[in-house]
């Protein structure tokens, strides 16, 4: 089992990674110091990654994504997860020992969260409404994945200028709920702190680590298609780039949700194993003509984003019924897929590569295809771990279980955690 401190009754011995340490006759909080490796599990992906793929062992926490709000406040959905998968994954997360957790919203799913906490009534019935499912399928938590309190979202949100507060109202009452008291809460956010009423980040958070478990830190999507430029999915630092290319990072974020009273020990680092492509001209792509070192924020096309691995479509229809053509993401197996890496990892021969020890990220770029993809490789995310321990934050979440190839990634971050 990977770094998690477990209480044992007799003895007050503690153990990490299996070995006993000696810690006389000291109590811990076990909610308040157990490390957490994490990732989400994409239900709606579950026939290409199955529950028997899972390397269940080396998981404290397996967050099952996703299930979404819904007009009534007195229903959430499995519509667009296989919700039919949810049972079993609870059932084979215990039969590992592993803390089977749902999570609730997400991109597409968090339309009606503003409605569903904006009153009394609404929240008193929303806690019901999440606490009757976690009692159905047995769960040991509850991820509220909004991401955006306050802010629009994916386009077709309800939102209010209260949202967080009245999201703060709600989880406060889920907490003294007999049975959201013993609940796991947990819930992703952006590498800004959650606004304010006056749509500013908020300056004081405390209330949320008085009640959530830990939150994650969405530490990817900082760049993408909706920039000018190529730029870090995931940066770990953005100090050292130049200020117009400073767009958030790992640890810019914890730094932000810290001075705003989030402690590091409630803080989660989400990570990412895929990437975002780009399609950048050879002319574009490269410090100099004949020159074979790739630029740093190069530009490139956006009328011809390109399809990405397997699980990208040429067109796709978001929740609010707005059509687009390929997201362009590879997943960690989709770039050894497409021949950007070996099924070791390593860069394929073709491939023009380069590794921005700024931000700690790995790009690879085919010339012939002009398809540049910027991700996170195995010594990316051996440069997060490294820092989730320096940092002392609670542990790593991934997006998405299924990303990755032959534990490549998992296994990077999870030794660099030691």
């Amino acid at each position: 089992m990977f770094l998690s401190w477990l209480l044992l009754l007799a003895g007050s011995v503690l153990t990490v990674f299996g070995t006993p340490v000696d810690q006389g006759s000291h109590f811990l909080d076990k909610r308040a110091t157990d490390k957490v490796s994490a990732a989400w599990y994409a239900g709606w992906h579950s026939e290409d990654f199955p529950l028997s793929k899972v390397s269940w062992e080396k998981y404290t926490h397996l967050i099952y994504s996703f299930a979404i709000t819904e007009p009534d406040v007195h229903t959430i959905s499995l519509s667009g997860s296989d919700g039919k998968v949810l049972p079993q994954f609870v059932k084979t997360a215990h039969e590992n020992g592993v803390k089977a957790i749902l999570s609730v919203g997400g991109w597409g799913g968090s339309q009606w969260f503003s409605s569903n906490v904006g009153s009394a009534k609404n929240r008193t019935a929303f806690v019901k409404t999440v606490t009757d499912f976690a009692t159905k399928y047995d769960l040991d938590g509850l991820d509220f994945d909004w991401e955006y309190p306050g802010e629009q979202g994916i386009g077709c949100n309800v939102v209010s200028p209260h949202d967080t507060n009245n999201f703060l109202s709600f989880l406060q009452e889920l907490r003294a709920d007999p049975i959201g008291e013993k609940l796991i809460l947990s819930a992703p956010t952006p590498v800004t702190v959650w606004s304010d009423a006056s749509g500013n980040p908020s300056t004081d958070v405390s209330g949320f680590a008085d009640v959530l478990d830990w939150i994650e830190i969405m530490d990817y999507d900082v760049w993408g298609s909706w920039d000018s430029t190529v730029g870090p999915n995931s940066p770990l630092n953005d100090t050292c780039a130049p200020a117009a290319d400073q767009g958030g990072s790992a640890a810019s974020a914890a730094k932000l949700w810290e001075a705003a009273g989030f402690p590091s020990s409630k803080i989660v680092l989400g990570v990412a194993s895929y990437g975002h492509s780009f399609f950048v001209p050879a002319s574009d792509a490269f410090t100099c003509a004949g020159c074979s070192t790739l630029k740093a924020f190069p530009a490139y096309d956006a009328a011809k984003q390109p399809l990405g691995d397997k699980w990208d479509n040429l067109t796709n229809v978001d929740q609010c019924g707005a059509v687009s053509g390929p997201s362009g993401v590879f997943d960690f197996f989709g770039l050894i897929d497409g021949g950007f890496l070996n099924p070791d990892g390593s860069v394929a021969s073709g491939i023009d590569y380069r590794f921005d020890s700024c931000s700690q990220t790995a790009y690879v770029y085919n010339a012939t295809s002009s398809v540049m993809v910027s991700f996170d490789n195995a010594q990316a995310f051996a440069a997060k771990g490294n820092f989730i321990k320096s940092s002392n934050l609670r542990g790593f979440a991934i997006w998405e279980a299924g990303g990755d190839s032959n534990d490549i990634l998992l296994d990077s971050i999870r030794k660099a955690m030691l």
